[in-house]
């Protein structure tokens, strides 16, 4: 069983919204204080794409096809992934957290894990897939401490 210790840090993120928070006392009661937000200006895919998909002649008299437009909404939530990971491995390299716990959606979760740094895979102590970017900090408190228990 993984418990949540003083200090440990608990990153929750989605593709567009992240908060650092820290552990201020033990796995038994945990208090965590935000200390840090990140959040990504990322619109619509249909606000950032160009007019319409690009064509193609594909052989036959009067065949066209399109051309697939590139997903920059998604792209620009990777991108949010490689800068989290930057972040984590900048203060981890400065001994600033010991132990991590990171708590995001599942697509987010499979986006940072191959992005973090070996120093940092090494703090993690426990995962969670689920969005919490949006609960209040007492829930988010709740479902870390009964995630890392069970």
């Amino acid at each position: 069983m993984t418990r949540l210790k003083h200090k440990t840090w608990v990153l929750i993120a989605d593709g567009e919204k992240a908060l650092f928070l820290e552990n201020q006392t033990d796995g038994e009661d945990p208090h965590l204080e935000v200390f840090r937000e990140e959040e990504q200006d990322n619109p619509k895919d249909i606000d950032q794409s160009a007019n319409r998909p690009g064509r193609m002649h594909d052989g036959g008299p009067r065949h066209r096809s399109a051309f697939d437009d590139t997903d920059w909404h998604e792209l620009a939530k990777e991108r949010f992934a490689s800068d989290l990971a930057d972040i984590l491995y900048k203060q981890a390299h400065k001994g600033r957290f010991e132990h991590l716990v990171i708590a995001a959606a599942p697509n987010v979760l499979g986006e940072l894990r191959q992005e973090l740094h070996q120093e940092v895979s090494d703090k993690v102590i426990g995962e969670i897939p689920k969005t919490l970017t949006n609960h209040q900090i007492d829930e988010i408190e709740q479902i870390v401490k009964n995630d890392l228990a069970g």
